[in-house]
C-alpha cells in the first residue's frame, strides 16, 4: 500500500472519528430577545425578519440546519455563532449601557443597509433579505437609535 494511501486511509478515520465529537450548540429560546425587541419597539415585521436573518447568530437561540452535524463544519459554525455573540447579542441588550445601545442599533442598521450583514456565508443557504427587508430593518433601525441618543442627551 502506497504512503498516500494510508493518509488517506488515516485521514478518512480522523474524519469518521471526529464526528461523535460536537462542539456545544446555542439552543436557549427567543424569549431572551424579547426585552430587546421590546424595548426596541420592534414590529411583528421587525421580529419575524430578524429571526429569520440576525438571531441565529446574534442571540442565544440558533436554529441549526441538518449539515450542523457534521464535522467540521459544525466547528465552523459554532465559531461563527460565538464570534457574532461576542459582536452584538441580542439576549444580552439589557446589560449594555445607554451608550453602547445606541451605538449599536447605528452599527445594526449600517451593517444592513451596506449588505454586510447577513453574512454571505449565512445567506447562501437561508437567502437574501430583500430590499423591502432591509428598508424595514434599517428605518426602525435609525428609530430606534433616535430614541437611545434622544436619552443620552438628557
Amino acid at each position: 500500500m502506497s504512503i498516500l494511501k494510508k493518509v488517506g486511509m488515516v485521514a478518512i478515520g480522523g474524519l469518521l472519528v471526529a464526528q461523535f465529537f460536537q462542539p456545544e450548540q446555542n439552543s436557549g429560546d427567543y424569549e431572551s430577545v424579547k426585552g430587546f425587541l421590546a424595548e426596541t419597539k420592534a414590529t411583528p415585521e421587525v421580529e419575524a425578519i430578524m429571526k429569520k436573518a440576525c438571531f441565529d447568530c446574534h442571540s442565544e437561540k440558533t436554529n441549526y440546519p441538518w449539515y450542523s452535524k457534521i464535522t467540521p463544519v459544525n466547528y465552523w459554525m459554532a465559531h461563527h455563532v460565538e464570534e457574532g455573540r461576542e459582536h452584538l447579542d441580542f439576549s444580552n441588550w439589557a446589560n449594555y449601557s445607554l451608550k453602547k445601545k445606541e451605538h449599536k442599533m447605528d452599527e445594526v442598521y449600517e451593517e444592513v443597509e451596506e449588505k454586510h450583514m447577513p453574512l454571505k456565508s449565512y445567506t447562501i443557504t437561508h437567502g437574501e433579505l430583500t430590499d423591502a427587508e432591509i428598508k424595514t430593518l434599517v428605518d426602525w433601525g435609525k428609530s430606534a437609535q433616535a430614541e437611545y441618543k434622544a436619552l443620552l442627551t438628557k
